[in-house]
């Protein structure tokens, strides 16, 4: 016996099966029931009417025979199961034969004149007080003119109606059995047994989520079965799917954080070499060495904070104003855009356009977004494709507008629902597909958006960013101070 969580034992649990097999003997027992009410009725009228048939024909034949001998009526009353038979018409009665001096009768039958409710109220009252108990019969045969009275016991139709009862009693249980272990047998091939196995697939499968093998194969049934069964490896499928990307994902911040601690020492190092360079009196170098200083810098940060998307997210925006077309054109410095030789690198952004941002984490987006276009343009060599890239921006009152676009050959339909999930929006061999997902939830810190314009060719990604909301409550507290 089990036991429950809280300790107390549980009795023995009945089987849907056994459970079907029961409600459907019950119901079939049921609808016998309502069967029976209307037939032990009618088998009680029918038997009073064949008792007032053959007691009219007696009675014919004595009222039709002068001097009938009084041997021959009681024989005639026998025959019929009758004590006593009187035809009256009118006021006028006259008793035709009789067996014996009759009893008090106890019952009254009027054929013809009862409704069903009085004909089943009176075949129970013939079960239960019928035994040994007189009855009277009246009706008008047809084709006469007076009226046939008929006293018999009533005992005779009660014995009947117990014996037809149990006839319908016993016919009950046996078509009650059969129907029961038909529809159990039906009920237990369609869908007890396919819900076993569906339960019995999650159970398996529970056990170890990653194993192919334990994915239920759905059957080729049409009905809600089938559709549950191939709905269950549907989820199975990308239960399992979700399950290996969130394994890739400790595994790429495992194997993150043993390299995390020797590529710091080698940025160190950089940053060591280039401070020397900075002492070099060319003017070439003088030129570069800031910008290799900035990239470096930026990459010293990006390790402290490389686990960051996985742990605990990004830190809250440290909003300035920025330039944006500097911004976009020191992107384009450190991806080498700038002096591409086959790529049309562009910034289209009125001089002094600004941005209320965050400069590293707008600097990151800009960077995702421009590397992952100039790795599309470079994807094909042919000689003939235009590789353009442009950044453009406008300002609608308190909101900035960019817009990262490209030639190239756009992104798959088969990435597009998935765009900016981690590890799903990858649309070219060997990506990670990370960059997007920490592009938009950058952006997303700031308040704002990152979406993928339909332009047909190409690929067009719009960041909008809000300046941020003005406290009124601080901003009056500082004017009137």
């Amino acid at each position: 016996m089990g036991k429950t969580d809280s300790g107390m034992t549980q009795g023995p649990r009945a089987g849907l099966g056994t459970k079907l097999l029961v409600l459907t003997i019950i119901f079939v027992m049921i609808s016998e029931v309502l069967i029976f009410v209307p037939s032990i009725a009618n088998y009680r009228k029918t038997w009073l009417e064949d008792a007032h048939r053959n007691a009219s024909v007696a009675a014919a034949i004595i009222a039709e025979t002068p001097d009938v001998p009084e041997q021959l009526k009681i024989r005639l009353l026998m025959a019929t199961d009758t004590i006593a038979i009187a035809h009256r018409e009118g006021d006028r009665r006259r008793l035709l034969a009789m067996a014996a001096p009759p009893p008090m009768v106890g019952s009254h039958a009027e054929l013809g004149n009862e409704s069903i409710f009085q004909l089943i109220t009176a075949a129970f009252d013939t079960l239960i007080n019928g035994d040994r108990r007189i009855m009277r019969i009246t009706a008008m045969p047809k084709g006469r003119t007076e009226e046939v009275d008929v006293i018999l016991d009533e005992t005779g139709l009660r014995n009947d109606m117990i014996v037809y009862s149990r006839n319908i009693l016993v016919l009950s249980l046996v078509i009650s059995l059969m129907t029961a272990l038909l529809v159990y047998l039906s009920l237990r091939r369609l869908f007890v047994r396919p819900v076993r196995r569906l339960a019995g697939a999650m159970v398996e499968f529970a056990g170890d989520p990653e194993d192919d093998t334990r994915i239920i194969h759905p059957s080729r049934r049409r009905d809600e079965i089938g559709d549950a069964e191939r709905s269950l490896a549907t989820m199975q499928q990308q239960l399992q799917g979700t399950m290996s990307e969130r394994r890739r994902l400790a595994e790429l911040g495992l194997a993150v954080s043993k390299i995390n601690h020797d590529l710091r020492n080698l940025l160190a190092a950089a940053q060591l070499f280039s401070d020397r360079l900075a002492m070099v009196p060319d003017p070439t170098v003088q030129r570069f060495v800031p910008k290799l200083v900035r990239a470096l810098d930026r990459a010293v940060g990006y390790t402290s904070g490389v686990l960051a998307y996985g742990r605990a997210g990004e830190a809250p925006p440290q909003r300035r104003l920025i330039d944006v077309a500097r911004l976009a054109w020191d992107v384009g410095e450190i991806l080498g855009l700038d002096a591409h030789p086959t790529i049309d690198f562009r910034v289209i952004v009125e001089d002094g356009m600004e941005i209320d941002a965050d400069p590293d984490q707008l600097y990151r987006v800009l960077l995702n977004l421009c590397r992952n276009a100039m790795e599309a343009l470079e994807s094909n060599s042919h000689n003939a494709i235009v590789r353009r890239l442009a950044v453009a921006a406008e300002r609608a009152g308190s909101v900035v507008r960019i817009v990262v676009s490209d030639t190239g050959p756009g992104v798959p339909d088969r990435v597009r629902q998935r765009l900016f999930q981690p590890f799903q929006g990858a649309g070219r061999p060997g990506g990670t597909g990370l960059g997007l997902a920490i592009a938009a939830e950058l952006v997303r810190a700031h308040g704002g958006s990152l979406v993928l314009l339909e332009t047909g060719a190409g690929a067009s990604f719009e960041i909008t960013i809000p300046d941020r909301p003005i406290d009124f409550a601080k901003a009056r507290r500082a004017i009137s101070a």
